[in-house]
């Protein structure tokens, strides 16, 4: 699984824009091959920006989902950010839940 983080900054007035643009991805992003999760989420208020995670199954799924027109469309949002976006790729190779705090709870100290 591949995580996508990206972090999008706005000025004040264009906040509300912002978030309303990002969240018009999110439909179009979920019906991709491969798409496990997208999300947009809301910076702390004093950031005024906003995080798009999205999670995909596999690298290949990812990369045509890079070369595709919605991402394309993305990057052209990406270059209005009022600071420099962040955008991060994780390659995750395992993924625990509840066992991990289970196992670490009944190690001795």
């Amino acid at each position: 699984m591949i995580i996508e983080l990206m972090n999008i900054s706005a000025a004040y007035v264009g906040e509300d824009q912002l978030g309303d643009a990002l969240e018009s991805f999110v439909g179009p992003i979920q019906v991709q091959p491969g798409c496990l999760e997208c999300r947009v989420l809301r910076s702390r208020p004093m950031e005024q920006g906003f995080y798009m995670l999205t999670r995909w199954e596999t690298q290949k799924d990812l990369i045509r989902h890079l070369q595709s027109d919605i991402y394309k469309k993305l990057l052209l949002l990406m270059e209005l950010s009022a600071a420099p976006p962040v955008l991060e790729f994780f390659n995750v190779l395992e993924m625990r839940g509840l066992d991990l705090v289970e196992d670490a709870r009944t190690l001795p100290d």
